[in-house]
């Protein structure tokens, strides 16, 4: 066996592993891009339904609070549509009883702190 050989086998080896890993490279940029596409579906639905059961001021008021405290905002946005898929509360939802859902959600997910000082 010269040299030779080894060195071709070796060579084989090397770009056998290098194929694999570019292979599994792809798959995984693959499945990331379909699942930001798969999160833009739902995203693109969630607010076609938003539109639909929130009037103007109050649809831009959520698409606020999502930039500065997107928890509290998809907690509301849950509310609400539990609240109108059961009837309680009636399409288009104004911008008051959004506020009055995010006040009460926000008042519910504060925590109370109480400091007391001990004296010497």
């Amino acid at each position: 066996m010269s040299s030779y050989d080894s060195t071709d086998s070796y060579d084989e080896e090397l770009e056998e592993l290098k194929r694999r890993k570019l292979e599994e490279l792809r798959r995984e940029a693959e499945e990331k891009r379909r699942l930001q596409e798969e999160q833009a579906r739902k995203e693109a639905e969630l607010m076609a339904l938003l539109r639909v059961i929130l009037e103007p001021e109050a649809l831009d008021r959520i698409t606020n609070l999502r930039l500065v405290r997107p928890e509290l905002a998809q907690a509301a946005i849950q509310t609400i549509v539990t609240l109108v898929q059961s009837g309680r509360l009636s399409p288009p939802v104004d911008d008051d009883t959004v506020k009055s859902i995010l006040m009460e959600l926000d008042s519910r997910s504060r925590r109370e702190y109480e400091i007391r000082f001990k004296r010497k």
